[in-house]
């Protein structure tokens, strides 16, 4: 097998409810194009959970408080897994080539995180009109703008 080699380009400033991505000096220049898009995908890593005991938990115990009592790490967006790498959809409020700034409504991410990748969010190819999903979340907002006015803290065991 290949040996990988993942290299961050920045990392999240999520700090005093401001949310960016502050990318290497040497990553600025591929950020030209991107103030011409509403949001963005971004690729990162979840450092808390980069240890031998996260990375081996296959099987989450009803983190769900609707959902069914055992479920796997691949059906959720559970932090801990084999690889923690995490994607989040963020809305861009500027992009600062100069500065190699983007600025972001809101990201969950913490601050601090490596930044893996970055893609323009692109309806063609990153929205599923009529997505399914089991029962027990169906009742989930159907976009990340009704997303934010969700109690979120009735749904979680954690």
């Amino acid at each position: 097998m290949n040996k990988i080699k993942v290299i961050p380009i920045g990392k999240i400033n999520n700090d005093k409810g401001d949310a960016a991505i502050k990318l290497d000096e040497k990553y600025r220049a591929a950020l030209k194009g991107l103030e011409e898009y509403s949001h963005v995908q971004i690729v990162w890593w979840l450092d808390g959970c980069d240890n031998e005991t996260d990375r081996a938990r296959l099987i989450e115990k009803k983190p769900y408080k609707n959902g069914p009592e055992e479920i796997g790490v691949f059906a959720l967006r559970s932090p801990e897994r084999p690889n923690p790498i995490a994607v989040s959809n963020a809305q861009i409020t500027f992009v600062n080539m100069t500065n190699g700034i983007i600025g972001l409504t809101y990201v969950d991410a913490y601050d601090g995180s490596a930044v893996l990748d970055i893609k323009p969010y692109t309806p063609s190819t990153d929205r599923v009109e009529n997505p399914i999903t089991p029962d027990w979340c169906s009742h989930w907002p159907k976009s990340v703008e009704e997303s934010g006015e969700f109690d979120w803290v009735k749904e979680f065991n954690f």
